[in-house]
């Protein structure tokens, strides 16, 4: 509650949108013109003199800086001295500049896979009663992972998908070969 009130102020005199996530906190802005980009500079200062003046630091190596869209000219920006690097991952999705979200979609089937693959190792009961809870308490993370925000659109990431799905229904005992019809 006290990190909560000596952080309640954060936003005071900011521009862009600052929004904060328990001890993270994230700065957006259009910067695809030079007011842009000045404005964000100067919240960037007005950040980083708040916490000089609360002794408070930022981890400037989780700071990073995240270039979305077509245009978007990838300029540099530092927090206080420290130029921040660039990242494609905003909260754990792989997002690349045009906001597609192949990449995810990729690693998402892989890590569901390589959950499959430790359970088809380690479990020989190919039951229904112990497959659907291994399923949906390893597996299903993966594939539901802020799926809201990275929602497949395209065909081949909706099939990778539904493949790690296919692939957990043949581990099962007696439902396995099921054919896959589209739908």
């Amino acid at each position: 509650m006290l990190f909560n009130i000596f952080i309640s102020d954060l936003d005071d005199g900011i521009k862009c949108t600052l929004m904060n996530f328990a001890d993270d906190t994230k700065l957006s802005g259009k910067v695809d013109t030079l007011e842009g980009r000045a404005t964000l500079w100067e919240d960037l200062d007005r950040l980083e003199e708040r916490a000089n003046k609360n002794l408070m630091e930022f981890n400037k190596d989780k700071c990073k800086v995240l270039h979305l869209g077509k245009y978007n000219p990838g300029v540099q920006h530092r927090l206080g001295s420290t130029q921040l690097g660039s990242s494609s991952v905003d909260l754990g999705v792989l997002v690349d500049n045009k906001l597609s979200m192949n990449e995810q979609c990729a690693a998402v089937a892989k890590q569901a896979n390589r959950m499959l693959g430790c359970i088809n190792k380690g479990i020989t009961i190919r039951d229904i009663e112990v497959i659907i809870p291994l399923t949906s308490a390893l597996v299903r993370p993966h594939l539901e992972y802020c799926v809201q925000f990275w929602s497949p659109l395209c065909k081949k990431d909706v099939d990778r998908l539904e493949r790690v799905q296919r692939r957990a229904t043949n581990m099962i005992k007696g439902l396995g070969s099921v054919p896959y019809e589209e739908g």
